[in-house]
């Protein structure tokens, strides 16, 4: 148990940490939040956890896959942001990004990779 409540407040801390960089920074808040430290802080879990290579693996190359449709949303968010609000242009982000992410899917089964 006391593992995983040292897991949650290392994870939930970066989030801080970012958001409060952010508020002083534009440019160094995107910069550290575009780096993959998520994924990197889940990676190092896996490993502590003792899984599989192939399953720490697996979650990096499907994580690499997985960004490729989320990045129209980061040019979309800021243009609608002004026009319809933020929670408007959350929601509106979120739809794009499913779209995205489907048409992605049918895209890439023509190339052989699997998402779904």
């Amino acid at each position: 148990m006391t593992w995983i409540v040292t897991k949650y407040l290392l994870t939930a801390a970066m989030v801080v940490f970012i958001s409060e960089v952010a508020k002083r920074s534009d440019k160094l808040g995107g910069f550290i939040a575009a780096l993959p430290l998520m994924t990197l802080l889940t990676l190092t879990w896996l490993f502590i956890e003792n899984q599989s290579e192939e399953k720490i693996s697996n979650h990096a190359y499907y994580t690499f896959w997985y960004v490729i449709p989320t990045l129209p949303m980061f040019l979309v968010f800021p243009y609608l942001l002004p026009k319809l609000g933020f929670w408007l242009t959350m929601g509106s982000c979120v739809l794009l990004t499913f779209v995205c992410f489907g048409i992605f899917v049918l895209i890439m089964k023509n190339f052989g990779v699997e998402l779904l």
